[in-house]
């Protein structure tokens, strides 16, 4: 794995602020405000134009991770769904030459993006349960998009498999790496692992779960306004893995939120009303929660930079194991 270069923050990120205003200026912009918003896998900025008083959003790639066809890929996604799908996701806004992915030169070049700004904000958390059923009527018809949908050609995206992110590749690090990994912890995790790759195995790849997924429906990547379906944002990491994992990925660090089990319900009821679900698959949800739990204490090992990743450290690790011990036992859904 390519280390996250911009985890490590200070003058990588002081660079990649210079990155932005560059890719600003190269739309256009010369006099815009340009704003951190925040750092995860790319560096997002706000973008405004004291001219005219319009806003955009400017993301800045980290090294390695996405070559440029990948992520005209993902943007081919984006603009499907809105359009053919009725699912709201920000426009991009092409530069002055016609690119959508601009590569700004430099001592390292880095692949930028800029997208409308979209309204709304992430939903409240005394909203939680109404907010999931919403989502998993949007996850539903993403699900039934990408199943339809013929990916233009040279579409290529990563895969989100038990290789992929807990095994052979471990994209995001190892979770062994992770915060907080006592002996007690590397033995009780080492079981889950071995849980969830033989349960992953036999579930198996059937087109009807495993496809086309957005993989990072986490709060942060919706907007709501209203009472009305949320906006999805943030497709940076969408690729070709379960079904499931996008209901697993929605619950990234809350997990062990005493609403948790009434989330993933009212989540069904609103799958429910554009696809089905058999039963079988529903038994495995807390399979795949785990599964994206485990990939989070990986990605908080080699995220250090990350405000989140930071904030959690090896409280997160404590958590997944307590919540691991609960799943191997039979205390949460099989």
């Amino acid at each position: 794995m390519q280390a996250h270069d911009l985890s490590a923050g200070g003058e990588v990120l002081a660079r990649a602020h210079d990155t932005a205003r560059a890719a600003a200026r190269l739309h256009g912009l010369p006099g815009a405000e340009v704003t951190l918003i925040n750092v995860s896998e790319n560096a997002t900025f706000r973008v405004e134009d004291p001219a005219t008083g319009a806003r955009s959003i400017l993301r800045v790639h980290r090294l390695g991770y996405h070559s440029v066809p990948a992520i005209a890929s993902e943007l081919a996604w984006l603009e499907a769904l809105r359009e053919e799908a009725g699912v709201r996701t920000p426009r991009v806004i092409p530069a002055p030459d016609g690119s959508r992915v601009l590569t700004v030169p430099g001592e390292q070049p880095r692949e930028c993006v800029m997208f409308e700004f979209l309204p709304g904000t992430e939903p409240p958390q005394e909203r939680l349960v109404a907010d999931f059923e919403l989502l998993g009527e949007v996850t539903a018809r993403m699900h039934r998009h990408a199943r339809a949908w013929r990916r233009p050609a040279g579409f290529t995206r990563f895969h989100w498999d038990y290789e992929a992110a807990l095994g052979t590749e471990s994209r995001w690090g190892r979770w062994q790496d992770g915060p907080g990994m006592e002996p007690e912890a590397l033995a009780v995790l080492g079981r889950l692992d071995k849980e969830l790759r033989e349960r992953l195995h036999r579930f198996g790849r059937d087109p009807g779960r495993y496809g086309l997924i957005h993989a990072d429906l986490r709060l942060a990547n919706l907007l709501t306004t209203g009472d009305g379906p949320p906006s999805v944002i943030d497709f940076d990491d969408c690729g070709f893995g379960w079904y499931l994992y996008d209901l697993a990925a929605a619950l990234s660090f809350i997990e062990h939120h005493p609403l948790a089990p009434e989330m993933i319900d009212a989540w069904l009821r609103g799958y429910r009303t554009v696809l089905a679900l058999p039963a079988e698959e529903e038994a495995e949800i807390w399979t795949f929660v785990m599964f994206r739990r485990l990939l989070l204490v990986a990605w908080i090992g080699t995220h250090t930079g990350v405000d989140i990743a930071a904030e959690l450290g090896a409280g997160y690790t404590a958590g997944t194991c307590e919540l691991a011990e609960r799943y191997l036992t039979g205390g949460l859904p099989a």
